[in-house]
Order: C-alpha cells, then sequence, then structure tokens
C-alpha cells in the first residue's frame, strides 16, 4: 500500500503545483512514514515541512492545499492535516481486505523486491580455519549469512554464498603436527594393551594432564585432535609410528585437514546450509606457467600503483592512505608474507570475478581490520568494498546457568553439540533474534520449550494453527496425508475471488496492516544487512494472529463469512511462510 498512497499523494503536490498555489521546483518525495499511534492514521506524510523553504510558506498552510487536492480514492478513507503540518492517511477498509488477496495472488513473491536486479553480490561468511569444530561464533554467522543472502536475494540481487577456507600458513603446520603427536600415543597405548582406538581415547582423557603435558607447547590438544588421529590409526594402522616425521606431518596435514573440512560441511549440510563456493587460500600461492602467482600477481598491481615502498628490509602497503591508522607490512624482512597479504590477493580476485558488492561477515575482534582491507577496494577501483559486518560473539547458558564446558570433552562447547541438542530451526531463529552488534544470550534450555515463551515455537505454532484449521474446514483429519498439504486445501477450499468485505473486524485489519509492512520489513533487511529484523516481524504477525483467532470464529460462521476468514488465515500462513524461509527456518503444518 505504500507506493498506492505515495502515487497518491506525489498526484496531489503535482496538481497544486500546476494549479499555482505552490512554488515548488522538482519531483515530491512525499516521505511517508507509519504513525507509531495508529488514531494519527495509517501513514503520514512530513513533506511539507521539509519543502517550507522552499514555498515560503507555513508547513501546515502547504498541507491544508495538497490535502484538497487528494482525490477521492477506493483505498482511502480518510485525509486530515495534524501538527505542525503532517498530512495523515487512513486506509479504507476495503484496501486493507486487498492485502489478503495480494498475498494469494503473490504467494512466495509477496513483498519481493527489485531494488537489487542486475547486482552481483560475493557474500562470504564463517570462513573458519579448517583446524577443529566450529564454535557458537561460527554458528551465529552460519545463521546470519545465510538470512542475509536469502533477504538480498529477495531483494533482486544476485548472491554467492562464500566460505573462505584458511588452509595455509603456520596454523596448518602446528594442526598436522598436533594430529601426529596425538596419533603416537594412541599408536603406544594400544601396543600397551588397548583393545581398540575408542580404548586409546577414552585411555588418554581418563589421564588427559598427563598426556597433554607431552604435547609441544603451540599444539592443538583438542579431544577431537584425538578422535583424528584415532581415525588415521583405524585407517592406516601403526605404519606411521616409524616413518619419517616430516613425510609423516606432510601426510597428516592432507588427512587432517580434510577430515575436518568434511565435517563442517556436514554440520553445515545439517544446520541447512550449503555454500555456493569453497575458497582456498592455498590457491592464492599457486604458480601458473609463467611462475605467477594470484598474491605476487596482486603485490605486483599494488606497487605498479604506487601504494607499495621498502621500509627495514620489510615491504608496506600504504592503507594510511585510504583512513588506516598506520601503514602495513605485505612481506617481512625474511622474506614470509603477513597474513594480510593473501587477504589482499583473495578480494581482488572476488572484484576480478565481477561482483559489484563483497560482503564479509567478520568477528569481534576484526573490528581493526576493516579500514584495512577495504583499502584493497580503494586500490582496486572497488572503494567502499568489501562492506564489513561485525558479528558479536554468543553466549551460553542452560536453564540461567552458563555453560562453559562440553560434558563430553571438557573443552568449549561445539555448535555441533547445541545444533544437535536443539535443532537447527531454534538455532537458527534465536541466533538471529538481535542486531549483529549486540551479543547473544543462547539458552538451551529456552530453545526447547514448547511454549509461548519460546519465540520460535510460538511463531511456528501460529503456522501449524492456521494449517490445522485449514485441515478442519476441509474435513482432512490426517495433519500427514497428501492431501493435507495446506496449498492443496487452498486451492479447493479457499476461493481465490472469495468476497473479503466482511472482513471488518478490528483484529483482522491489524492482520493486514502487518502484513501489508512485509515488503517494508524485508527491503530494510536487504538494505541494512539486518535480517534480524525478520524474526521480531514474524513474532508480531503471530500475535496478531493470535489474537485474531481468540477474537474472531473461523468455522461455523455463516458462509460468507466464514470464507473470507479462511481467506484471512490462508493469507497469513503465507506471509508466516514467507517471513521463515528468509531465515532459513521450517514452517511445520502440524506440531
Amino acid at each position: 500500500m505504500r507506493e498506492t498512497v505515495e502515487t497518491i499523494i506525489s498526484a496531489a503536490f503535482d496538481a497544486a503545483i500546476q494549479a499555482g498555489e505552490l512554488n515548488i521546483e522538482g519531483k515530491v518525495d512525499v516521505a511517508l512514514e507509519r504513525p507509531r499511534d495508529l488514531s494519527h492514521g495509517d501513514w503520514a506524510s512530513s513533506a511539507c515541512m521539509r519543502l517550507a523553504k522552499q514555498a515560503h510558506m507555513a508547513p501546515r498552510d502547504i498541507a491544508q492545499i495538497v490535502a484538497g487536492y487528494i482525490e477521492s480514492a477506493p483505498e482511502i478513507d480518510s485525509v486530515e492535516v495534524a501538527g505542525p503540518g503532517f498530512i495523515n492517511v487512513r486506509l479504507s477498509d476495503s484496501a486493507l481486505q486487498g492485502v489478503f488477496a495480494a498475498v494469494r495472488e503473490q504467494d512466495v513473491n509477496f513483498g519481493r523486491g527489485r531494488a537489487g536486479e542486475g547486482i552481483k553480490v560475493d557474500l562470504e561468511f564463517i570462513s573458519a580455519n579448517p583446524t577443529g569444530p566450529m564454535h557458537l561464533g561460527h554458528g551465529r554467522w552460519a545463521a546470519l549469512g545465510d538470512a542475509m543472502a536469502n533477504v538480498l536475494s529477495f531483494a533482486g540481487y544476485e548472491v554467492t554464498r562464500e566460505f573462505y577456507i584458511n588452509d595455509a600458513g603456520n596454523q596448518m603446520d602446528i594442526f598436522a603436527d598436533s594430529v601426529a603427536q596425538r596419533y603416537l600415543q594412541v599408536a603406544r597405548v594400544i601396543a600397551g594393551g588397548a583393545e581398540n582406538t575408542t580404548a586409546a581415547y577414552d585411555a588418554i582423557m581418563a589421564q588427559a594432564d598427563v598426556y597433554r603435558s607431552e604435547l609441544p607447547e603451540n599444539c592443538y590438544a583438542g579431544a577431537y585432535v584425538i578422535d583424528i588421529a584415532g581415525k588415521i590409526y583405524d585407517a592406516e594402522g601403526d605404519v606411521w609410528v616409524e616413518a619419517d616425521a616430516l613425510e609423516r606431518a606432510a601426510h597428516f596435514k592432507e588427512v587432517a585437514y580434510n577430515t575436518v573440512l568434511d565435517h563442517v560441511k556436514d554440520v553445515l549440510k545439517g544446520f541447512g546450509l550449503e555454500f555456493d563456493v569453497w575458497y582456498s587460500e592455498r590457491s592464492t600461492y599457486e604458480q601458473d606457467e609463467d611462475g605467477s602467482s594470484r598474491l605476487t600477481r596482486a603485490l605486483e598491481a599494488l606497487d605498479q600503483k604506487g601504494y607499495l615502498y621498502d621500509k627495514d628490509g620489510a615491504t608496506w602497503f600504504r592503507t594510511s592512505d585510504f583512513g588506516d591508522d598506520k601503514d602495513r607490512v605485505l612481506v617481512k624482512a625474511d622474506g614470509s608474507y603477513t597474513y594480510f597479504a593473501p587477504d589482499i590477493a583473495y578480494h581482488k580476485n572476488k572484484f576480478d570475478r565481477g561482483f559489484d558488492r563483497c560482503i564479509d561477515i567478520l568477528g569481534a575482534d576484526h573490528h581493526g581490520y576493516i579500514k584495512r582491507i577495504q583499502s584493497v577496494g580503494h586500490v582496486f577501483d572497488h572503494p567502499g568494498q568489501p562492506e564489513v559486518v561485525i558479528g558479536q560473539m554468543v553466549n551460553l547458558f542452560r536453564a540461567g546457568e552458563p555453560v562453559r564446558m562440553s560434558k563430553r570433552t571438557g573443552e568449549m562447547v561445539s555448535f555441533e553439540e547445541v545444533l544437535d541438542e536443539v535443532g537447527p530451526d531454534a538455532t537458527r531463529f534465536l541466533m538471529l533474534g538481535r542486531s549483529t552488534d549486540q551479543t547473544i544470550d543462547f539458552d538451551i534450555e529456552q530453545a526447547k520449550k514448547q511454549d509461548s515463551t519460546n519465540p520460535v515455537y510460538y511463531v511456528q505454532y501460529a503456522h501449524a494453527r492456521i494449517c490445522s484449521i485449514l485441515r478442519k474446514a476441509a474435513g482432512v483429519e490426517d495433519a500427514s496425508a497428501s492431501e493435507a498439504d495446506p496449498d492443496a486445501i487452498a486451492e479447493t477450499h479457499v476461493a481465490v475471488d472469495c468476497d473479503l468485505s466482511p472482513l471488518t473486524h478490528e483484529t483482522e485489519l491489524a492482520l493486514a496492516r502487518r502484513i501489508d509492512e512485509f515488503a517494508e520489513i524485508t527491503a530494510s533487511c536487504a538494505r541494512d544487512l539486518a535480517p534480524f529484523r525478520l524474526t521480531h516481524y514474524a513474532a508480531d504477525l503471530a500475535s496478531d494472529f493470535h489474537q485474531f483467532y481468540t477474537q474472531c470464529h473461523v468455522l461455523g460462521e455463516d458462509e460468507a463469512l466464514q470464507n473470507a476468514r479462511l481467506f484471512v488465515c490462508d493469507a497469513t500462513r503465507r506471509v508466516l511462510r514467507n517471513t521463515l524461509s528468509l531465515l532459513g527456518v521450517s514452517a511445520p503444518t502440524s506440531m
């Protein structure tokens, strides 16, 4: 309805200008907003206050003139001038009833935007080191990135989901050595009488401190490393016990790396998330036939543009030219690269792949990295790119008490463990419940509750309740039967040309107003990269539906009213389903 009201008010401004009553040049932005108080109408235009200086008139006088040119329209119930010069518009019942019809007509396309048409977006998120299990922060970024991709796609953008695999550098060598050390421990324990690798794992964990003291100080000492070492022993036996240490480390690096990466992919698949691109950091260093690599070519390009210089035997990037607090070293005096160097080549590669926008979701400890990485965009003709979203961390609770350790390993609770206990729907919804600049307190017991205090249950229950109403109207008793599909029921039992004029109850019209907000909400989520707003919208829509259902009988009314209210139920169901789909959450038909 926003576009309709904008068109009507804009036409009134044009008419007043053409009549010579207003001296205003150019097209007027009617500046529509929703009043907080419904008694002020459905829409309010604040344009008159902004135009007062140009028109040399008091805002209220401008509003009186424009209001007089707003022609009678079926969508408008009343127009009034309020306060210092607001033009308040109240929608007619028929306009609000038409919102339900629009949902049925447009279905999954209801509220879909076009702001991003023709714009290619690369959205990089999670990008964890393949050296261990994902933590809860990774889980939050998984939910955030996927939902962000969904809302951007809904707004018309062409989105690529990308995972940057940090599979190069010293941490991979340390990981390989860690697995090798654990492998030798497993082999020793088995040689000492342990029946199998499971028994060896238990024996090592039973004396965790003793076995950990044998490891180098900078090793990955987590229990998951013992699991990986045990898998290698199961597959290959003790052949690596007496092998050359360098050969063993090289072999274990590949096995451990692929084991962790496959595990990450499996966990994310269980979360309902699949990436379009898995970009290996190693590929940055791979040499072409001419001996160059993406990394060397990127640094050569920086040098040709005059942004590199040598100092103290190192090579520096003039990031301070672009707002960074100091220049950054790319090649150290010993000839090795800093971690920033491959990031430059990686982002240049994104630009070379033709993306118009690049969005990076980074952890809370990366605030100081923003100016640095955006320097790359400036150099390579993508100013302001990449756009960086900082995701804050997650605090884990159980029934209000902080959870610090995993019961199984006595170490950090992994994202997989929480996902296994809570499930993907509740995890996604609650991980998306707050703005990215706020930490999330994730309570496992709260997430599992099946009552109105659990927001995801509350929203899903509203959808399931509507599906139950539709089944009752259709005489379908088995919720799992093929004929119980809500879309199929709507096709046969909710007429497309249903008379909606009986819908005049305040809760029916409140539902229409809420549904009409959907397009604005999704557009703002895409514009501001803020999909969390959809969780609040879903809860509000579910609340409006529950109030409607409490005050308005659906089944058992006269035929005209029952049919109209079934139409309301079905329209609400579709918008709830669409909202949950954008969040990556399922819309159950029974609960």
